[in-house]
């Protein structure tokens, strides 16, 4: 066994047992952080776990409230969506926010249909930044409680890339790494094979 496998073997471990004493990350509300929740007129039934990225750099200690409100704005004015095309967010210090309700279908500015999709975004440019252990854990966590809640199998817990290759980076290549070695689905399906823990 090469030392790279017996690091990541390591790590992945390590990641277990700590996501294991949280079930589901703390999640801030859309009217905690300023936003105005959309008026649910569908329902669709949640199929598959889509990872994005924000494909914009977003440093530690920017202020992230400021930056969903001004998201939330322009996906409504510019865009002409009903709300922030992503149904969570996670933040370079690895907390949680309800984006669009789940109910909803999200959007893209891709060509894969995102009905069935529950849409989870990393914010930040993982083509220049660098996934952080706060973020990581966040989403697997997150993931793993909402592949719990709806149902869905890790074969169907995908990158934004895995859907349309030709089309986009997203989410670019520090968490495509870990779709593409299989590392990330692996450790969410450790999770949902662990016992609740009541």
């Amino acid at each position: 066994m090469n030392r790279f496998v017996l690091i990541l073997i390591l790590t992945l471990s390590i990641l277990l047992a700590a996501c294991m004493h949280s079930s589901q990350p703390s999640i801030i509300h859309q009217t905690d952080w300023g936003g105005t929740p959309a008026a649910v007129d569908s329902v669709q039934s949640i199929e598959y776990i889509t990872i994005h990225h924000s494909g914009v750099v977003f440093e530690s200690g920017k202020d992230p409230l400021t930056y969903l409100q001004n998201l939330q704005n322009w996906s409504r004015a510019e865009k002409q969506w009903v709300d922030i095309p992503y149904h969570y967010l996670i933040d370079r210090d690895g907390k949680v926010y309800e984006g669009r309700d789940a109910r909803l279908s999200g959007d893209t500015n891709t060509s894969y249909d995102v009905q069935g999709h529950l849409i989870i975004c990393v914010l930040g440019n993982y083509e220049e930044q660098t996934l952080n252990e706060n973020q990581f854990n966040a989403l697997i966590q997150l993931t793993a409680a909402i592949a719990k809640q709806y149902g869905v199998a890790p074969d169907r817990i995908r990158s934004h890339h895995d859907w349309v290759p030709e089309e986009t980076v997203c989410p670019g290549r520090d968490i495509q790494r870990i779709f593409e070695d299989g590392s990330f689905v692996r450790v969410v399906s450790a999770l949902l094979d662990q016992p609740s823990a009541n």
